[in-house]
């Protein structure tokens, strides 16, 4: 294995040997994963309160059980096209830094058990999605998925005033 695949394994938390465990999500025609170990859960979706002068990308804010947590809309982080909430759509409840947020996304798909060693460094160009958001990309069977960086693609900094 390559310096560059030790290094995303290692920042992945795993060596080649171990597996990486995901929670796979689509946003559009692009399948995502993140470290299962930072989801809290997936709901459906609800009604969500919007904020004043929230950056673009918040939707606003849910009470989840007691507590209000901000929700973060990939689609329109990533700068997607907007689509209609509908019946898959689900929202990703995630522990970035410490922080609770939700995250809109089009469905949840699976949960995958990946060896590290699948994982390889993003492209230099990704189409869709800023590189800088992406830890690597795992090559399955049939398809591509993109293992996002959390801390990267949402700036807690600027959401910790709403929670």
């Amino acid at each position: 294995m390559s310096n560059a695949l030790t290094e995303i394994g290692s920042k992945a938390g795993a060596t080649s040997e171990e597996l990486l465990q995901l929670v796979s999500f689509n946003i559009g025609n692009e399948e995502f994963g993140v470290d299962i170990l930072k989801v809290q859960e997936i709901n459906r979706m609800v009604e969500i309160t919007k904020v004043p002068q929230a950056p673009s990308y918040v939707e606003g804010v849910i009470n989840l059980r007691g507590k209000v947590i901000p929700i973060v809309d990939l689609r329109k982080r990533f700068s997607l096209e907007m689509k209609e909430a509908d019946k898959n759509t689900r929202i990703v409840v995630v522990d970035i830094e410490g922080s609770i947020i939700g995250m809109v996304v089009d469905s949840v798909s699976e949960v995958l058990r990946l060896p590290a060693n699948t994982l390889e460094p993003a492209p230099e160009i990704v189409t869709g999605v800023n590189s800088e958001y992406i830890k690597g990309v795992a090559k399955l069977e049939d398809r591509l998925l993109i293992f996002l960086d959390l801390s990267k693609a949402i700036d807690v900094g600027e959401l910790s005033s709403m929670e």
